[in-house]
């Protein structure tokens, strides 16, 4: 990201400069795994779509989390989180899209009672089995 495109977040508040946490770093992106791992295994129904979502959702956000930590800065709020995942380099970047969707469908979970429909957890977890692993996997290699 530019130089002033930081400078202006920050003065929005919407990042703060932190030396990088190699331990935080690990430690968001297994939690990341772990988290979206445990929730697939359940097997998606109606009656659990929504916390699945959300909590595919949030591991999404943590690998967000996690590369402005490798940066040197720490997010605060969540739609910078996906932000900084836009512009990743990965096989389908068509799927990065995807994620303002995913945040208002959240979003509307969490603040507006909506349930989340069986179909809109499928795409997530989808979107998590193309492109979460490989984000994850970039992320950990920008570490080294």
């Amino acid at each position: 990201m530019k130089e002033e495109n930081l400078k202006w977040l920050i003065k929005e508040k919407r990042i703060r400069q932190r030396s990088m946490d190699k331990e935080k770093i690990k430690s968001l992106l297994m939690s990341s795994k772990s988290n979206a791992e445990v929730v697939i295994s359940l097997g998606l129904n109606e009656k659990n779509s929504t916390v699945i979502f959300r909590e595919v959702y949030e591991s999404i956000r943590q690998l967000g989390d996690a590369r402005w930590w490798v940066g040197g800065y720490e997010p605060l709020d969540h739609d910078i989180s996906l932000e900084i995942l836009k512009n990743l380099k990965i096989k389908n970047s068509i799927e990065l899209n995807f994620l303002d969707r995913f945040r208002k469908i959240r979003n509307d979970a969490n603040y507006r009672g909506f349930k989340v429909a069986e179909s809109q957890a499928k795409e997530i977890i989808l979107f998590w089995s193309k492109s979460g692993m490989e984000i994850l996997e970039l992320i950990q290699q920008e570490l080294k």
